[in-house]
């Protein structure tokens, strides 16, 4: 018991000490409870005209930054399939360009060997037309050679004989140099 007469003489001291500080502090019933009164309403207040709206706002806000999320994932992934797809048609330009060059290349050789067998067959024929031409004139130079030879032999013998031949005997020595030249 003696513990409940030193609690409730103590709550006696709490209380008395709770009145003289209030009363220090210029705190009354009255104006209190009319504070509490206006807290409760600005609260009230606050919280239907104010905290739901901003609320609302921030609900939005966050719906629209998890969309727009959403849509950078949605945008990342198409360029990736847009990046692949570049890939792949770099790939084949690559491909068809090495074809082309290799066609080109094979056109080139196949011209260049043309052109080569055009050039020899060419130049085959200029050395037939200079065979040819140098056979005509080493035929033509015989020829000459020939008849300045039966001159100066029909022009020896007649100096030697100290006779003038006649047409007879310049045929009759024409032909026996001639034959003895072709022997």
């Amino acid at each position: 018991m003696n513990h409940s007469i030193l609690l409730a003489n103590l709550a006696g001291d709490l209380a008395e000490t709770a009145k003289n500080t209030a009363e220090r502090f210029g705190l009354d019933a009255p104006h209190f409870i009319a504070q509490v009164i206006s807290f409760v309403l600005v609260c009230a207040c606050l919280a239907l005209f104010a905290y739901k709206p901003i609320l609302k706002v921030l609900a939005e806000r966050r719906q629209q930054i998890s969309d727009g999320l959403a849509n950078a994932d949605k945008i990342r992934q198409e360029l990736a399939r847009t990046e692949e797809m570049r890939k792949e048609v770099l790939d084949r330009a690559n491909v068809q360009a090495t074809a082309l060059i290799q066609e080109a290349r094979a056109a080139a050789a196949r011209v260049r060997e043309q052109e080569t067998q055009r050039a020899i067959a060419q130049a085959g024929q200029i050395v037939a037309k200079a065979r040819e031409a140098t056979a005509t004139e080493h035929t033509r130079m015989l020829a000459e050679l020939k008849q300045e030879l039966l001159s100066l032999v029909v022009r020896a013998t007649s100096a030697a004989t100290g006779k003038v031949l006649t047409a007879e005997d310049q045929q009759r020595l024409a032909e026996e140099t001639r034959r003895q030249l072709a022997a």
